[in-house]
């Protein structure tokens, strides 16, 4: 299961997927990861909407029909089938997050921060060089984005961003539905905020460069470095080994 590229958990099961560059697996607490209706495409971009309902893009697999970037696709039976829902041939979201009753995409063919309502037209609302980015569970408005400079700040729905003082520079961020936003840096350390980004305490480390980071609330951080998948229920401050190849 290399080049992990998304994490998400099914609040149907507490399931655990990886969106991956050889197809969606499920991770279980114990025992091996599998590979979901052996559909073997690329997942660039991958998040869970709700139970058994996900979003994803990417590309197809060898031998597979259509363009060669699927803007966004949705399955609604935990990954067994999907159907195409926009932006097929000019999409390729490398960072998809559902909130809000929004769609947001990181398009990595044009640089554009994208949302849409309806998951078919798409406001753009800026082009920054991103690398991720993260919503607030409390206002649609409020976003974070990891850029080569640092961490900047958007409270205008994406359409600008401005820099945050003494904030580390991460590459991932995710935040979590209880208000905790977990940042990992480029060489895997672990940083936390409680406050909604504007101050960051050194937590853990990942022991590596992060590939995806998740975090769902109430400690639990998820987190894919080379050949592994780690957990944490401590907010990020210790990992075991979910997965290892």
């Amino acid at each position: 299961m290399a080049h992990v590229h998304a994490l998400g958990v099914d609040p149907e099961d507490g399931t655990l997927y990886a969106g991956t560059h050889y197809g969606l697996f499920r991770v279980p607490e114990q025992g091996a990861a599998t590979l979901v209706a052996d559909r073997v495409q690329d997942f660039m971009g991958f998040t869970v909407v709700g139970p058994s309902r996900f979003l994803a893009s990417g590309h197809p697999g060898e031998g597979q029909d259509g363009p060669s970037s699927l803007g966004l696709i949705e399955s609604t039976d935990g990954g067994q089938t999907w159907a195409s829902l926009s932006l097929s041939g000019e999409a390729d979201f490398h960072a998809l997050e559902a909130r809000h009753g929004q769609v947001y995409g990181l398009n990595s063919m044009t640089g554009e921060l994208m949302v849409s309502e309806d998951m078919k037209t798409w406001d753009v609302r800026s082009e920054t060089a991103m690398a991720d980015f993260a919503v607030s569970p409390d206002d649609p408005d409020v976003l974070l984005a990891t850029t080569e400079q640092g961490l900047t700040r958007s409270e205008d729905g994406g359409r600008s961003f401005e820099p945050v003082p003494e904030a580390p520079v991460m590459l991932l961020v995710s935040w979590a539905q209880d208000g905790t936003i977990i940042g990992a840096e480029p060489d895997g350390t672990v940083q936390v905020s409680t406050d909604g980004g504007q101050t960051w305490e050194q937590r853990g480390a990942l022991g590596g460069a992060p590939q995806a980071l998740t975090a769902t609330g109430a400690g639990e951080v998820f987190a894919a470095v080379d050949g592994a998948i780690l957990v944490s229920d401590d907010d990020g401050a210790t990992f075991s080994v979910r997965y290892s190849e």
